[in-house]
């Protein structure tokens, strides 16, 4: 139960409740799970900017594992024209997916975008929160069905 907390406080600035998770279990190792959610993001036609290592906290709290890691990705011309029209947005970027190794499976874990949803009425940026959404629901439905 630590770890999901951690993860959520992780991957959120605000609290977020359940349904603001979108959260898939795969039968993959966590290696394989790692190769193919990144091949998935590249599908979507976005980068991984980097692969950050949160385990080296968990190992010091007890934890015996190295299978945790944070992928963070996106579209870097995207990115940086929504970093000038809405500064307030750049905490936020680049999106985030956790992954984790739990026994024999791999879960991964991503926040959607309804906490932001209320404070942007602008029609094209709930728009943009809708295509990401939508890619990050794609992208762990890649690595859950995987083989």
């Amino acid at each position: 139960m630590k770890k999901y907390l951690f993860l959520l406080l992780l991957l959120c600035s605000p609290l977020l409740v359940a349904q603001d998770l979108f959260m898939v279990r795969t039968q993959l190792s966590f290696p394989e799970a790692m190769t193919v959610l990144q091949e998935a993001i590249g599908n979507h036609a976005y980068k991984v900017s980097r692969v950050q290592r949160v385990d080296i906290g968990l190992t010091e709290s007890g934890y015996a594992t190295d299978r945790y890691r944070v992928v963070f990705f996106g579209d870097i011309d995207e990115l940086n024209l929504l970093s000038e029209q809405y500064p307030e947005l750049v905490p936020y970027f680049p999106m985030k997916i956790a992954i984790f190794a739990e026994g024999d499976e791999t879960i991964l874990l991503a926040s959607s975008f309804a906490h932001l949803r209320p404070n942007y009425a602008s029609g094209s940026l709930q728009s943009r929160f809708d295509k990401w959404e939508n890619d990050i629901r794609q992208i762990l439905d890649e690595v859950r069905t995987a083989d």
